[in-house]
């Protein structure tokens, strides 16, 4: 199994530090239960205030039937070598790669592009959204959440100043879930993507196993080897029976068995939804749709994610780490490229061909993008001045570019847009205002994102 890692060594399984992955000895409850507890316990613990039993739930406006997928590529991907290519700059900023004509007359991607550039006519690039954070934890925070962190952070920082935009929306689209979760990560959680002041009910639901495996499984959502379905329904029954007892049903008591129920609930909906079983049943598919996604781990999550959309599940990231790229950059490019394109493409197809791409947003995206300056190892640094994000679907306008950077792709130079607006495009396209004001548990208000104004061009 190929593990990536950023310049900080910082790999994916890094995020187990945080508690939060399904792959650690703990059951989904129990996660459930101790993130939430961290979560108040943290926020009393800033503001010398008794931890609130619960947090102020705003009405949430009237959502659409949308979902996003959100490709997250770790690292900040190469803004040259994909949507941007600049053939007329000197060759140490042009670099190696050739651009290649697009479906769409005037548009050029790079030369490993092609099956995205076969359908360039669903797809809409964003190549001037920049930011001034230019290390990975505050890069990371920015774009997944739409707000800059609060102090300055180191490049490795896990850090958590503002709901993510994945949490954000299972939280507000919460009354139109089911069994299933309405935010997952597959197959880790990005550094900034979890709830913060949502709490631990609207953390992803992380999917940390390989759905390219032979036995792949997802933890909690199978009952454990040994306890058949009646001995589990008995057991449930006996705790249902339990709670009725005056000690454990009266609030007042301060009993902590009142407190987890919901997250005992949510784990029994899992164990027991068909929907959810279904959902997870990656041998469902034909081998020829398999195969057009790509057997790998990549390509079998982007398949799994578009059987989440299915199931009604709003937001799921895949999340690709490796994207750092500051030594050997054309030649592992030449590795990778081709498979992600293929994923990516067959995704947008896919979905398109099942009459979901109008209510499915695909994006793909970094924190940032890289330096014009191909560096003595043959890479590109971080660079926050410009980068490159890809839009498909929900109603988007395909067949477009957005902005533009400058002949050597130093800067956005048309069309500057900045994160919050690329936040506030994800919220309206799923439904939600991105001027709606939040609460935290101590009464604190706090907008979605500080500009609400959405790109317009995407908007349709």
């Amino acid at each position: 199994m190929t593990l990536h890692y950023n310049c900080e060594r910082v790999g994916r399984r890094d995020c187990l530090k945080l508690g939060l992955s399904a792959a650690t000895g703990l059951g989904f409850t129990d996660l459930l239960r101790l993130r939430s507890f961290a979560v108040e316990a943290a926020a009393a613990n800033v503001t010398g205030r008794k931890m609130p039993s619960a947090i102020a739930r705003p009405k949430a406006m009237a959502a659409q039937p949308t979902s996003c997928v959100l490709v997250w590529l770790d690292g900040g991907p190469t803004h040259y070598e994909t949507f941007d290519p600049k053939p007329t700059a000197p060759k140490e900023i042009r670099g190696e790669f050739d651009p290649i004509a697009t479906k769409t007359p005037g548009i050029f991607y790079s030369q490993e592009m092609k099956k995205l550039a076969s359908i360039s006519d669903k797809i809409a690039i964003v190549r001037s959204i920049c930011h001034n954070q230019g290390n990975h934890g505050a890069g990371n925070h920015y774009m997944m959440t739409g707000a800059p962190t609060r102090i300055p952070v180191g490049c490795g920082a896990f850090v958590s100043f503002h709901p993510s935009l994945g949490s954000t929306v299972a939280y507000m689209r919460r009354e139109e879930l089911g069994a299933l979760p309405g935010y997952f990560s597959m197959p880790s959680m990005s550094r900034s993507g979890g709830p913060n002041f949502l709490g631990a009910k609207y953390a992803p639901f992380v999917v940390g196993d390989d759905p390219n495996r032979e036995k792949f499984r997802v933890r909690d959502v199978a009952l454990p080897s040994g306890l058949t379905e009646g001995r589990f329904e008995s057991r449930r029954s006996l705790r249902s029976d339990l709670d009725t007892l005056a000690r454990f049903a009266d609030p007042s008591a301060g009993d902590p068995v009142v407190a987890q129920d919901s997250y005992v609930q949510q784990g029994y909906d899992l164990v027991t939804s068909p929907q959810a079983q279904r959902a997870f049943d990656i041998s469902l598919e034909s081998d020829r749709v398999r195969d057009r996604y790509g057997r790998n781990a990549f390509g079998q999550r982007a398949l799994l994610a578009r059987r989440l959309v299915e199931a009604g599940v709003p937001f799921i990231t895949l999340y690709e780490g490796g994207w750092d790229h500051h030594t050997n950059l054309f030649p592992s490019l030449k590795k990778r490229l081709p498979g992600f394109d293929q994923t990516v493409a067959t995704l947008i197809q896919d979905l398109d061909e099942r009459g979901l791409l109008d209510t499915t947003l695909v994006i793909v995206l970094g924190e940032f993008g890289r330096t014009p300056q191909i560096n003595k190892d043959g890479g590109r640094d971080h660079w926050s001045n410009a980068m490159s994000v890809l839009f498909a679907g929900c109603g988007t306008p395909g067949g477009q570019v957005v902005g533009a950077t400058d002949p050597r792709g130093y800067s956005a130079v048309d069309r500057v847009l900045a994160p919050e607006n690329f936040a506030s495009t994800v919220y309206r396209k799923l439904g939600i205002d991105p001027d709606h004001i939040l609460y935290t548990p101590q009464g604190r208000p706090a907008h979605l994102v500080s500009d609400p104004t959405p790109i317009q061009e995407l908007m349709g």
